[in-house]
């Protein structure tokens, strides 16, 4: 599944299922490696983002778990990316943020 809100711009950074699957792959849960495959799919999403050339800020949030969040939403100039992915033992939900400064 995936979603998408906001400018066109914000949509094109589209850190997609590969970042995921790059980092994952075909991997079982171990709790182990959950720092090493959430910093990997972090680094090729600002990957996407930096040859975007654009002047973003760039905010990581290590969180394992991420309920609710909420902002000031500019539909015009702010966007959202989530994408879904999932096996017989992990279930990972990346998203993304564009919000104007």
């Amino acid at each position: 599944m995936d979603e998408y809100q906001g400018s066109d711009e914000v949509r094109s950074i589209r850190c997609d299922v590969q970042c995921v699957e790059a980092a994952i792959g075909g991997m079982s849960y171990q709790h182990s490696k959950v720092n090493q495959w959430s910093s990997n799919i972090v680094d090729q999403c600002l990957n996407h983002l930096a040859k975007l050339n654009k002047p973003f800020k760039y905010i990581e949030d290590g969180a394992g778990l991420h309920l609710a969040s909420s902002c000031f939403w500019d539909n015009t100039t702010d966007g959202s990316c989530t994408v879904r992915w999932e096996n017989k033992t992990i279930y990972c939900i990346v998203s993304v943020f564009g919000l104007a400064i």
